[in-house]
């Protein structure tokens, strides 16, 4: 315990309340469709994707692996250099989710590192060759292979039952969608929670409170699942009505094919340590899903947008943990400090702006767009 410092301990919590937004924003890839379709009601699904995610925390520590050994050497990094790159992970989370844009949580949290790494220990602290192999490379591989496997799942669900009754056909994939949403809520806390723990270990690892190439100890593993539930229990609802309504008129043929072209992506990529983003799988999951029904709408716009967030993510994030690594770098325990007070007046700022246009569990069906209003409306509470 004698390595655990006042700057370690702050950046213990920041990547803990990194994982806990990493929930909240990432809740719609698990029970968005579900959500869409009526299969589970919206405080239910939270609920079950908040348990599930504790628990697929627990079922591997591959890509904890691949952040705390993998993408940056660990004998170059400090911990003023994490704690400079998840507050970049923590701001781009929160402005995509005030903007309902399902971006990846996963390039923040990356972009973040990478940025902060570079400019806190030099080109030499990345192994870009990782990046590409376990970051970049899936990040455009793995949205394509779900949303084929998504959009010929749906051909083939609506060829079988073309000739059943549309009420014992919805009834039964909705049911389907239960089991199938909650492993991909299981899968999400396999893939993303680990994410955390590597952070931590990559902490610790650099304080010398552990030795190199160590995995993460079971309190690392425990407190980063818990992060995680916590904040996909209290529902990232903007997001959920964008990949729920805003992609496409989903029906629970859809949501089942989807849901469960994305399980099988996401766990095989936990399972060889890729840690690719959750949310992209997803929503090629979703496309494929609409593309595969006869006749179904997809908004090109909405999607153009989320593709737009997700090719500039990873290098917005990188760009302010650069600028925030650099500021620590050279102002020491002040540095830290000032980065820590304006992270929260703009995470306060994005919060208040959210509270003017709120969506929550009993209007997170009503509309397939997220607006951002600049003056709240006479009589609105609080937001979700």
């Amino acid at each position: 315990m004698d390595h655990i410092t006042f700057l370690v301990a702050v950046v213990i919590v920041t990547a803990l309340a990194f994982d806990f937004t990493n929930g909240f924003h990432d809740t719609a890839n698990a029970m968005a469709t579900s959500i869409a379709t009526g299969a589970l009601k919206p405080r239910t699904a939270v609920l079950i994707s908040g348990v599930l995610n504790v628990g697929g925390a627990f079922l591997s520590t591959e890509v904890a692996k691949t952040i705390s050994g993998g993408i940056v050497d660990d004998t170059l990094v400090t911990p003023g250099m994490i704690f400079a790159g998840l507050v970049g992970a923590i701001l781009w989370n929160l402005l995509t989710w005030l903007l309902g844009l399902p971006s990846s949580s996963s390039h923040a949290l990356f972009g973040g590192l990478i940025g902060a790494v570079w400019v806190g220990a030099g080109e030499q602290g990345v192994h870009f060759d990782k990046v590409a192999e376990k970051i970049l490379i899936p990040a455009v591989a793995s949205p394509i292979v779900a949303g084929v496997a998504a959009l010929l799942a749906t051909y083939l669900a609506y060829r079988i039952t073309a000739r059943a009754r549309e009420k014992s056909v919805t009834r039964g994939f909705r049911l389907g969608q239960i089991a199938s949403a909650s492993l991909v809520s299981l899968a999400h806390g396999t893939n993303d929670a680990q994410k955390t723990m590597g952070v931590i270990t990559l902490t610790l690892i650099s304080a010398g409170a552990l030795g190199h190439d160590a995995g993460p100890p079971a309190w690392v593993i425990a407190s980063a699942g818990l992060a995680i539930g916590l904040g996909t229990y209290l529902g990232g609802w903007r997001i959920i009505r964008t990949m729920g309504k805003g992609l496409t008129d989903i029906r629970s043929p859809q949501g089942f094919a989807a849901e469960a072209a994305s399980t099988t992506v996401i766990l095989t990529s936990a399972h060889l340590g890729f840690a690719l983003s959750t949310t992209q799988v997803c929503s090629g999951g979703i496309l494929g899903a609409g593309l595969g029904r006869k006749l179904a709408e997809v908004r090109w716009g909405t999607a153009g947008r989320m593709a737009v967030a997700w090719l500039i993510t990873l290098p917005a994030a990188a760009l302010v943990g650069g600028v925030s690594a650099s500021v620590v770098k050279h102002g020491g325990t002040f540095g830290t400090v000032v980065i820590a007070l304006v992270a929260a007046a703009v995470a306060s700022v994005i919060v208040a702006a959210a509270r003017r246009n709120p969506v929550h569990a009993s209007n997170v069906n009503d509309h397939h767009a997220v607006t951002v209003r600049t003056a709240a409306p006479a009589g609105v509470g609080t937001a979700a």
